[in-house]
């Protein structure tokens, strides 16, 4: 089983009345020695969200964020989880993550999505029914700058290009692999089908994931490909706790968090587009079944739940510790306690 990391990063504007000496730049400057020391422990890859107009000052520079990183990391892998194609304009997108992947050694992760808040299509004066038609005709866009050697031109309903070559190449040939979040089974079948790789929840349960992967190693093995169990990365919220005091205090922290999410989602006449933050039962119960939190034997329990039914590669989100310098304890002990219980072959599992 491999590792990586997902998240995001606080720059918060202060609040009134704090010093005017606050500093915003505290929490990419933590985030940045978090994923450093990440590396150095063993683990793959970051995975960066991009989120706009919160009020708590999640990335919304996910690209800026991920390049200083890889100046700082040599052989991190830098996603995104996801860039929000109907927002961008794919020309400038394209040369960005271009120059990303370029400068960082051909370590670029890109991960796209649709997006499903409420407020920030709202902010962009986006329409959110255009969702669909515009990543489909944005990420086109991407691809054919990544791959085209000769000027081309495009006509399409939301942008137009005309005889450009965008510059610079990738690293990575034909272009950096491109991830994809999907719940249902036939949205699984299209990432697989495209090509790409798959990005699951971090509140879906192990029955939910075993399906998304079942479905996913099927459309990739239809098409004569064979699966790798890394193309899949499952969200998971992890805390290795000191006890049953501070592991609750971190679960009500995240529920609280995810309701604040949701809300954040919802349209004003109460539906919601959809996105990983939604998941069905009871949000408590929910919150607790997904969570990683505990000792490292609960911990290695849960990763052993995913495991039976097919995960190999899973992306942990260490918010529930608060972050700090007790984040950083957290993060070394799942490293060195948890870690190397799952580092053996599937060979060798296959074979027992």
């Amino acid at each position: 089983m491999q590792f990586g990391l997902f998240g995001s990063a606080a720059a918060r504007r202060p609040n009134p009345g704090e010093s005017a000496e606050f500093d915003s730049s505290e929490g990419f400057r933590e985030f940045i020695e978090y994923n450093v020391e990440a590396e150095a422990l063993g683990f793959r890859s970051t995975f960066v969200v991009e989120h706009h107009f919160t009020g708590y000052g999640q990335v919304s520079a996910t690209i800026n964020l991920l390049t200083w990183l890889g100046a700082r990391t040599r052989t991190l892998r830098l996603g995104t989880a996801v860039i929000v194609l109907p927002w961008h304009n794919p020309v400038l997108l394209a040369e960005q993550a271009a120059t990303l992947d370029l400068l960082s050694g051909g370590r670029l992760d890109f991960g796209i999505g649709k997006g499903y808040r409420y407020n920030e299509f709202a902010g962009f004066c986006v329409d959110m029914d255009e969702a669909d038609a515009r990543f489909s005709e944005c990420l086109s866009v991407i691809v054919k700058a990544w791959t085209s050697n000769e000027p081309f031109s495009h006509r399409g309903h939301y942008w137009q290009f005309d005889k450009i070559v965008v510059e610079p190449p990738t690293a990575q040939r034909p272009h950096p692999p491109i991830w994809m979040g999907a719940g249902g089974e036939s949205s699984v079948r299209q990432v697989a089908e495209r090509g790409y790789n798959l990005l699951l929840g971090q509140y879906a349960s192990p029955t939910d994931v075993g399906r998304s992967i079942a479905a996913y190693k099927a459309a990739v093995e239809a098409q004569g490909r064979r699966f790798d169990p890394t193309q899949v990365g499952v969200t998971r919220a992890f805390f290795v706790c000191d006890g049953a005091e501070e592991k609750e205090t971190a679960l009500q922290r995240r529920l609280a968090n995810r309701v604040r999410q949701l809300k954040l989602a919802t349209r004003p006449d109460g539906t919601m587009h959809g996105g990983p933050d939604r998941a069905t039962g009871d949000p408590d119960a929910v919150n607790r079944n997904s969570a990683m939190y505990g000792s490292p034997d609960d911990i290695a329990a849960k990763l052993d739940e995913l495991r039976r039914v097919g995960v190999g590669y899973v992306l942990v989100n260490g918010g529930g510790s608060g972050g700090g310098g007790r984040g950083r304890q957290s993060l070394r002990r799942f490293a060195r306690e948890v870690m190397p219980l799952f580092a053996e072959e599937p060979a060798a599992r296959a074979a027992e």
